[in-house]
């Protein structure tokens, strides 16, 4: 309020939730005007006098910065001396007209909004600092001032949302991505974010960017080198394993295939597999080589000609 009485604006910066009039509304002192919702919390505008609605300068939805026009109040009718209405003044609100000021420079500046330092937990549960920057430019400078008033405001009220949507981004990805490509297309998704409310305000979003991330110094980081270390390590132990599981497989595989190619062939040619097999253990029991390390040792054995053994070795006679 003005202090007549004549304009309702919004207590806090928040969201229009519920309007209940509309231009040309006649209210009394007390009638509900609007409801600003922030933080979870509802405030309800009510009209400080009796009056007409000569104006509702917000829709349900919209977000308002504190200050801001909500509707407006036409001038109390006057009387001539005889009691007869004499007409009504139009509203005057007490924010600022955007014909004092210039606005082809508002269309050509760029303007930025920097977050230094903003603290953000990623999907791997790391804590990381973040600065970021955002870039618009006024584009409907009437509209700017009937819900900011001024360019400061605004920056305020962006500066405010890049926060939440550089948190909500972030949030969705782990510290990883950020070293990615796809560090382009969350800042594609932070301006699209961004640029959904800036409207509202009359205003473009021309850029977004994370200019680093970083984990913070101190035990913070250490234990951030230690839990990958540790993830390293595990997924290594995991790999070896499933080679190790792998290998047995194989080993298990060759070894059927080679007992069913013996079992084959013996029962081709069980004279030819007989011999095949006595030739094999020869060569193991006489010229097998000493262990490593060890010289190679005159050995004797001694078996009599009968002996089973030597089978193939006396051509089997």
């Amino acid at each position: 309020d003005n202090g007549d009485g004549s304009t309702v604006r919004a207590p806090i910066i928040g969201r229009v939730a519920k309007i209940f009039i509309k231009a040309g509304d006649a209210v009394a002192k007390g009638d509900r005007i609007a409801v600003v919702e922030a933080m979870k919390m509802e405030h309800v505008l009510h009209a400080a006098r009796d009056g007409t609605i000569a104006k509702v300068a917000v829709a349900e939805n919209q977000q308002v910065m504190q200050g801001a026009l909500i509707a407006a109040l036409a001038m109390p009718l006057f009387a001539s001396p005889d009691g007869k209405p004499l007409g009504a003044f139009s509203v005057h609100t007490a924010q600022a007209d955007p014909r004092d000021f210039d606005q082809s420079d508002w269309d050509k500046k760029v303007l930025d909004i920097d977050l230094p330092n903003q603290p953000v937990l990623s999907t791997d549960q790391q804590r990381l600092e973040v600065d970021a920057f955002a870039r618009f430019r006024v584009t409907d400078p009437l509209q700017m001032v009937r819900t900011a008033r001024d360019v400061e405001s605004v920056r305020t009220a962006l500066g405010t949302l890049l926060s939440s949507s550089l948190r909500n981004e972030l949030g969705k990805r782990p510290f990883a991505a950020l070293l990615s490509p796809e560090r382009g297309q969350v800042m594609v998704n932070i301006q699209t974010s961004l640029q959904r409310v800036a409207r509202q305000y009359g205003v473009e979003i021309v850029d977004v960017r994370i200019k680093h991330a970083d984990l913070p110094d101190g035990s913070p980081l250490q234990s951030a080198y230690e839990r990958m270390k540790t993830a390293r390590a595990q997924e290594a132990s995991t790999i070896r394993a499933q080679g190790q599981k792998e290998a047995q497989i194989i080993r298990a595989t060759a070894a059927a295939e080679a007992a069913q190619i013996y079992a084959a062939s013996f029962g081709k040619d069980p004279e030819f597999y007989n011999f095949y097999r006595a030739m094999q253990s020869y060569r193991t029991t006489f010229l097998a080589p000493p262990p490593e390390g060890e010289e190679k040792a005159d050995t004797a054995i001694i078996l009599s000609p009968n002996n089973s053994y030597l089978k193939e070795f006396m051509g089997q006679r």
